[in-house]
């Protein structure tokens, strides 16, 4: 019987913490670490069963995020990525899926829904050209989910409603040139490179249109409409995780030290009490929030209810919401440390860095606030969904 991927995640976190110093420096999960995380298939947490997946349902694959991102974010992110990437399997046939990652699957994978190169009509499938970018965890990947410009011999193919034609293609890393482009604030670990390909064939079988109906029954890939939201779930348990770890390397540091002018613990400062108890309620509050709106528009989803795009739209603000309030909290904690906050042996810095990189995903910028208004307000909605 396999392991409760909650458990597996617990079990993982002292071999995370013990690697904090190679994650940083190599700018990636360690090759061992990967493979027991993969082992305990962390990277694809809403693959099908019937494919070797867990299929988690997504207040249980938050659990998973939240607990290892508490531990390095970088490392909940890989969690977090492959598990929305690969989740799009389900849009394969089974043979085909087993032709890309074996038989048994070992579903490893990345991607990107950026449109960033083509994929040219050709017999019997597709040429995929170009380059792709932020394509984390690419180090521990066997094959990689690119959105691409739909073309054929006349040239761009476009939709009914003249706008450009995309189709996923899904190829094996080694068919292309990763190029070593990560280097950032922080999320150092998820080693978010590029990869570029030429003259690729993709057979049609490996391919598939976003928002395509599922090979697999169940909720969690029926109807497509809230997968992406389903996906930034875990973009907000990844950010609340980090919030926590924050948290607890702040008060470890305001329990044992004080400042360069003053003895006294942070702790038995009125300001700092203030601003951690706040911390804590914005904190608490996120995660309450993103919880039950997350478990609303799920319940409403396993039972086909009326009103799922209704909670659609509830648990998209309270993605947001969440990642946001994490970024806040992890600057407040900063603020009041002092000068002991940019130490790496504090703790606090590793998790400022990160959240303030995370926090640039697209599950956690302003337009997700802007879509949420114009539908509660009953306006044309002009929001895109992916920018």
């Amino acid at each position: 019987m396999a392991e409760n991927p909650v458990h597996a995640a617990e079990n993982l976190v002292p071999d995370i913490l013990a690697n904090l110093a190679r994650i940083d420096a190599e700018r990636r999960l360690p090759a061992e670490l990967a493979a027991r995380m993969a082992e305990k298939r962390l990277f694809c947490l809403y693959a099908p069963q019937s494919l070797g997946g867990p299929e988690a349902d997504p207040i249980t694959a938050f659990q998973v995020v939240e607990t290892i991102s508490q531990a390095d974010g970088s490392a909940g992110w890989c969690v977090f990525n492959g598990s929305a990437v690969t989740s799009a399997i389900s849009r394969l046939t089974v043979d085909a899926a087993k032709e890309i990652f074996g038989d048994p699957p070992a579903i490893l994978g990345s991607g990107s829904a950026r449109p960033e190169g083509a994929a040219t009509l050709t017999e019997g499938g597709y040429i995929v050209n170009g380059r792709w970018n932020y394509l984390s965890g690419i180090d521990h990947s066997t094959a990689l989910f690119l959105n691409c410009r739909l073309r054929d011999a006349a040239g761009p193919v476009l939709n009914d409603d003249g706008s450009p034609a995309t189709r996923v293609a899904i190829v094996p890393v080694a068919a292309g040139a990763v190029l070593d482009t990560w280097a950032t604030l922080g999320m150092r670990g998820t080693a978010s490179n590029d990869c570029e390909f030429s003259d690729v064939f993709v057979p049609a079988r490996h391919t598939y249109a976003r928002g395509d109906p599922s090979y697999h029954d169940g909720p969690l890939y029926n109807p497509p409409q809230t997968a992406i939201l389903i996906s930034w779930t875990l973009a907000a348990a990844n950010a609340l995780g980090m919030a926590r770890g924050a948290m607890n390397a702040f008060t470890d540091l305001a329990t044992t030290s004080g400042a360069t002018g003053s003895r006294m613990l942070l702790r038995d400062r009125t300001y700092v009490q203030i601003a951690f108890g706040e911390c804590e309620a914005m904190l608490d509050g996120a995660r309450t929030h993103v919880l039950d709106a997350v478990g609303r528009m799920w319940e409403s989803q396993v039972h086909a209810r009326p009103d799922l795009m209704d909670q659609a739209v509830r648990a998209r603000l309270a993605i947001t919401h969440a990642i946001r309030r994490s970024v806040d909290v992890v600057d407040k904690l900063f603020n009041v440390a002092g000068t002991n906050a940019i130490h790496r042996s504090v703790g606090l810095e590793r998790f400022f860095r990160d959240l303030h990189v995370s926090g640039q995903h697209i599950s956690g910028l302003p337009a997700n606030y802007e879509y949420g208004g114009q539908a509660l307000l009953g306006a044309a909605v002009r929001a895109s969904l992916y920018t």
